[in-house]
């Protein structure tokens, strides 16, 4: 799978992958001791959904605009609040065409002393994430290939924030380079908060991935997974992923809350689901 991510700004994967991000760091929010976010695979940090990449797809039409179309119910509109309040930044600020990708995102929620790393291996989508974090002293945009930003900044000094694995899947063996860089950093650092986000294409790599990490004795799992029954004609991705370890306390319980929801709204087919998977929960 080529996961070049102009095409998809704002598409559905994106706003199951941006809320519940933007969740997890209302949560580090809530304690006052500083944290770090490292964002292995960053992308340009920011989206024009009426560039030519977009234009040729549409995909955000399904995705973000549907959010946009009307409120959801009140307890969903008030999990929903960062995102909504992070995308009418990123508005205000670029026009009505923007959609922020995750490293705005963190920089939109940290505080005076929350740091970000993002790495991006790309040169011209470097340029793009640089200029999107510009000369924020909290944030660094390296030109660094993102499993060995990964290897290097676990732990952080801080020793608590998020690690956001999000890999372009252009590789063949991507799932299996995943699953190791991931046990090896969670070797590392075990008490961190990451984020796995995986397209949903091939359903034994998927549950091999997840088989993996619980047999190398990792629990605290939530499993969160949205199908829109996209049309096979419409081609392109129907369902997607994160894999969240250690997810914050309560996590589980919004999430709970946001996916038959944003299900629902997204949903292309007639027959749409969404998995909310708590696994070992008290491991």
């Amino acid at each position: 799978m080529n996961y070049r991510h102009g095409f998809h700004a704002g598409n559905f994967a994106d706003v199951l992958k941006h809320v519940m991000l933007t969740r997890i760091l209302a949560h580090l929010n809530a304690k006052d001791t500083p944290y770090r976010v490292v964002d292995t695979h960053a992308g340009a940090g920011r989206y024009d959904l009426g560039s030519d990449e977009a234009l040729r797809t549409h995909e955000w039409k399904d995705g973000v605009a549907r959010i946009d179309r009307s409120p959801l119910s009140p307890a969903v509109e008030a999990l929903l609040k960062p995102w909504r309040d992070a995308l009418a930044g990123a508005r205000a600020l670029y026009g009505a065409d923007a959609y922020p990708g995750s490293p705005w995102l963190c920089r939109h929620a940290m505080r005076a002393d929350d740091r970000l790393i993002a790495a991006e291996l790309h040169e011209h989508t470097h340029k793009k994430l640089a200029a999107v974090l510009g000369r924020d002293s909290r944030c660094k945009a390296l030109a660094i290939d993102g499993w060995n930003v990964l290897r290097a900044n676990v732990p952080p000094k801080e020793r608590r924030g998020l690690v956001l694995i999000d890999p372009p899947f252009e590789e063949k063996d991507e799932f299996a380079t995943l699953e190791a860089e991931f046990i090896a950093a969670h070797r590392k650092w075990p008490n961190g908060v990451y984020a796995l986000w995986y397209p949903v294409k091939d359903r034994v790599a998927v549950a091999n991935l997840t088989s993996a990490i619980l047999a190398a004795g990792i629990g605290r799992l939530l499993r969160l997974e949205i199908d829109v029954d996209r049309p096979e004609a419409a081609g392109g991705l129907s369902a997607t992923g994160l894999l969240i370890v250690n997810p914050p306390w309560k996590l589980a319980e919004e999430a709970a809350i946001l996916l038959p929801a944003l299900t629902e709204r997204l949903a292309q087919g007639p027959s749409p689901r969404y998995l909310c998977e708590p696994i070992r929960p008290d491991g």
